[in-house]
């Protein structure tokens, strides 16, 4: 597919409820034609890894565009640049877990940038750097429990902050660490409770919804 047919195919698909329902649930309207998650994976589909055209996708500055930038970029093609660049313009969380689920954790790059994003001020970059630790962690299949684990320092700084975007994320990357072996179960567990005692409204919700889910899966 072109690039001109795809942007078609997008503003064809303009939903005015749906693009108010993603308002409700947080989503950044601006740019917004309310295609649907299943619908621009089937665009994927159809056109399949095309970093040159992701690019464009991407220079659009078109919601459902830029996910699908992330769903057909190919990884191998992807620079340090370009994921600095790409999420410097986050706007809206499901663009950032978009991009990082579908193209930035399978990187070479992942765990530079998980690390270095969660040191930033801005909520998305911030962001980002939380869902690449929980996408790693159901992804990375060879990586070694101390690997996932030097994240926890990580997801105890971040623990305080209180946006909700941020604190949703934190969560994220503490509960897949805990879910991917019964070792890292116990370990994440035990961070969860260092996060207890913080003196923070947020930290105490993340660690709270955390030892809830991890012990559900334990006993699963």
């Amino acid at each position: 597919m072109k690039f001109e047919d795809i942007i078609k195919a997008i503003k064809s698909r303009y939903n005015k409820k749906n693009i108010e329902g993603m308002a409700r649930y947080g989503i950044n309207p601006h740019n917004t034609y309310g295609a649907s998650i299943p619908y621009l994976r089937e665009l994927a589909r159809k056109i399949g890894k095309d970093h040159d055209l992701a690019q464009k996708l991407w220079a659009s500055d078109i919601h459902e565009a830029r996910m699908l930038a992330g769903m057909v970029d190919d990884p191998e093609l992807v620079t340090t640049k370009q994921m600095d660049d790409w999420v410097s313009e986050f706007n809206s969380w499901d663009v950032c877990d978009q991009v990082c689920s579908n193209l930035f954790r399978y990187t070479r790059f992942a765990y530079q940038k998980a690390f270095k994003w969660s040191r930033s001020s801005k909520e998305y970059v911030k962001r980002a750097g939380y869902v690449l630790m929980a996408t790693l962690a159901v992804s990375d299949k060879d990586a070694s429990d101390a690997r996932l684990e030097r994240f926890y320092p990580i997801i105890k700084r971040g623990a305080t902050d209180e946006r909700n975007f941020v604190r949703k994320a934190v969560n994220w990357a503490l509960r897949q660490i805990g879910k991917r072996n019964k070792k890292l179960n116990k370990s994440a567990i035990r961070t969860a409770k260092d996060i207890l005692k913080m003196d923070s409204r947020s930290a105490r919700w993340i660690a709270r919804d955390a030892i809830r889910e991890l012990n559900a899966h334990l006993g699963s």
